[in-house]
């Protein structure tokens, strides 16, 4: 691979967080785990611009994920492994519930087929995430014979954890420090090979929808919704770069996963990740009568009540689905929320919550073309940096530069200013940052038209 310009200014300016893109798709087809488990063993091994460490570094990662990824097939292998070794190492994803009948907790491997693995009460408290879905992790798994004896024994015992993302405190001071050497469009551009695509094949219009895509998990309580032709990347973002997010394939979405579990006052999606992305919209359904009002809710204010308590949560809600027709020929036959499903189709009230109708359409289909083979941030960085970057807000920028007209509402105010925001932060990280006009122009035009496209459908 050349290295161009850009891939010159990332190595000086990001040592040690880059990654090449096309390594990580070499490894992501191979192996059963989503991009960023890949990267995050990529960035700690491969974090380099020698030919040599890189190839000295796949070898390790190669090994690592060959030894401990479990195939389908495999899983006995790995359980005799343990039982002959004491113990075996295993990337896989966690989770974990209380059993009450022995008040105590167990995990579950699902790569090795396991659900009564025992984990002790600390290693649970201090990654609560396991509980709500669960996170990948490299898992040190043990064997105890003597437990197999007994009646009801649970042999398997997870021993050690280590989570696949990056927490290091100053990550957004090396993003601030790197971004100051950037000018605004390389910025852009650099942004996007993170995410792994390539920005000289992408049109100016598919950049902005592709940076519009990353707002919510730079963003409270974001709430957007993309439809559009198949084979787009709609959910790639939400499923593959950020360990932050949480995609709820179409089906039955439960109040209590999605909220908070009344019977163990346990909290739900909104409340564990940074953004929850709903795939295949139209056939999602709520098991209760009031779900769509508690979402309604939750969309408007960022809390929602259930038994006593109101409960605050700052998690973005994302609704991504396909059109099956064209968007003119949708246009005719209804509006641009059609593919919803009915109990949120035609409610008004619905849509005025939302702060973003990206157009889906202008999105090239995903192809080998588009993906980038040069440097871009390793995905566990730029997830940290994003999910440190919710606790800003850039509206103080709009102070005395942008007036909105007198035909918004304080819903369309407050939606605009939240994407200028969003935008804003992706671009300059920086919270002293001094903003250029035509930047905030750019932003402030983009905020406005994907909220307007939800007003104009409304009225519809």
């Amino acid at each position: 691979m050349e290295l161009d310009a850009l891939d010159k200014l990332g190595t000086q300016a990001f040592d040690g967080y880059l990654v090449r893109k096309d390594l990580v798709r070499t490894f992501s087809r191979q192996f059963p785990v989503p991009t960023y488990v890949v990267e995050f063993l990529l960035g700690r091994y491969c974090a380099s611009t020698d030919p040599e460490e890189i190839s000295e570094g796949i070898e390790i990662v190669q090994r690592q994920l060959a030894n401990r990824t479990v195939r389908a097939g495999e899983e006995e292998l790995f359980k005799a492994r343990a039982r002959e070794e004491g113990s075996v190492k295993i990337i896989d994803i966690i989770t974990a519930r209380l059993d009450a009948k022995t008040d105590s907790y167990v995990a579950t491997l699902p790569s090795l087929r396991l659900t009564q693995v025992r984990i002790d009460v600390e290693t649970v408290r201090l990654h609560e995430r396991m509980l709500t879905g669960g996170f990948y992790a490299e898992v040190t798994l043990v064997y105890d014979a003597a437990i197999a004896q007994e009646a009801n024994g649970r042999p398997f015992g997870i021993e050690g954890l280590r989570e696949i993302q990056l927490s290091k405190r100053e990550v957004l001071d090396v993003l601030v420090r790197g971004r100051e050497q950037y000018g605004t469009e390389e910025w852009k551009h650099f942004l996007l090979r993170s995410i792994g695509l390539e920005p000289e094949r992408l049109t100016a219009r598919a950049r902005d929808v592709e940076l519009l895509r990353m707002v919510p998990f730079v963003e409270r309580n974001y709430n957007m919704v993309e439809l559009g032709p198949r084979g787009t990347g709609k959910s790639h973002l939400f499923q593959q770069v950020s360990p932050y997010a949480h995609l709820v394939s179409g089906g039955k979405a439960t109040v209590a996963r999605m909220f908070v579990n009344n019977a163990s006052g346990q909290r739900g999606l909104v409340c564990q990740y940074d953004v929850v992305c709903f795939d295949e919209v139209s056939g999602v359904s709520f098991d209760q009568k009031d779900g769509v009002n508690i979402m309604k809710g939750y969309m408007e204010s960022g809390e929602f009540s259930r038994g006593r308590e109101s409960i605050r949560a700052d998690g973005g809600i994302v609704l991504v689905g396909n059109f099956e027709v064209d968007v003119e020929h949708q246009q005719r036959v209804g509006h641009l929320f059609g593919p919803l499903p009915p109990e949120m189709r035609n409610d008004t009230a619905f849509m005025d919550r939302i702060h973003a109708y990206l157009p889906g359409w202008d999105v090239p289909k995903m192809s080998r073309e588009l993906l980038t083979d040069h440097f871009g941030l390793v995905s566990d960085f730029l997830s940290e940096c994003m999910s440190r970057l919710r606790n800003q807000s850039r509206a103080s920028v709009l102070q005395g530069r942008v007036a909105f007209g007198g035909s918004l509402s304080g819903r369309d105010v407050n939606a605009a200013t939240k994407t200028i925001s969003g935008l804003l932060k992706l671009l300059y990280p920086s919270p002293d940052a001094v903003v250029a006009d035509e930047d905030l122009e750019w932003a402030v035009r983009l905020a406005l038209e994907v909220r307007r496209r939800v007003k104009e459908q409304q009225k519809r």
